[in-house]
């Protein structure tokens, strides 16, 4: 992983006092968890603010091959319509820890008494999404890499696969700095933090008039 050190022992400095981890500990442990779930059961053995990111990523993981599932040429409609609830159910969930990821941040901004600088700004992501965002590309990192080993594949195709792979590390390693740095202006109060609700209307009783009329 091709992070900044710099950049790294800034957010370490400013934020293990509060008891947040490390954009590395962080990334690892997606992609750790990542491997380990393709060949045993998906546990989750962290604890605290890690704890929440690896539920986080297991939404993201579960989604990933529900949506696979989805796009089957030989699902018929009743199996589509059962993966279709399944994905709108785990995206909501996955949305839902975002924002715990964002409120954990507060609540550790607020014990470390951190309070954002005069005219500090808004970032427009915040990190709960760069998380997820992460997570997101650990899943597209394993599974192009998958890809690459397929005994069935032409030379064509790993060539495209392994252009995609460069691609997909160099995006992992901008977006881990950008995290990195966020951090580090929040927890030294450069950057304000907020948790953007995400207010999903679809799976409101109450406000899809889908649900409510029905």
């Amino acid at each position: 992983m091709t992070e900044s050190t710099l950049t790294e022992s800034t957010v370490n400095a400013s934020t293990a006092s509060a008891g947040l981890p490390s954009v590395e500990t962080i990334t690892q442990l997606q992609i750790d968890t990542v491997a380990a779930w393709h060949t045993g059961p998906i546990e989750n053995t962290y604890d605290d603010f890690l704890e929440l990111v690896c539920r986080q990523h297991e939404f993201n993981y579960r989604l990933w091959h529900e949506e696979d599932i989805a796009r089957s040429p030989t699902a018929d409609d009743v199996r589509i319509a059962t993966v279709k609830r399944a994905i709108d159910k785990l995206n909501q969930q996955r949305n839902d820890m975002i924002e715990k990821l964002d409120d954990a941040i507060t609540e550790r901004l607020a014990q470390a008494n951190v309070r954002p600088e005069s005219g500090a700004r808004i970032n427009t992501e915040t990190p709960g999404s760069a998380i997820d965002r992460l997570s997101i590309m650990s899943l597209r990192l394993y599974h192009y890499r998958e890809q690459l080993e397929r005994e069935d594949a032409d030379a064509e195709h790993k060539s495209k696969v392994a252009a995609r792979i460069a691609l997909c590390q160099q995006q992992h390693a901008d977006l881990s700095n950008s995290l990195q740095e966020l951090l580090a202006d929040i927890f030294s109060g450069k950057k304000q933090h907020r948790t953007y609700r995400q207010m999903k209307m679809y799976n409101d009783p109450s406000l899809n008039p889908e649900i409510y009329q029905a």
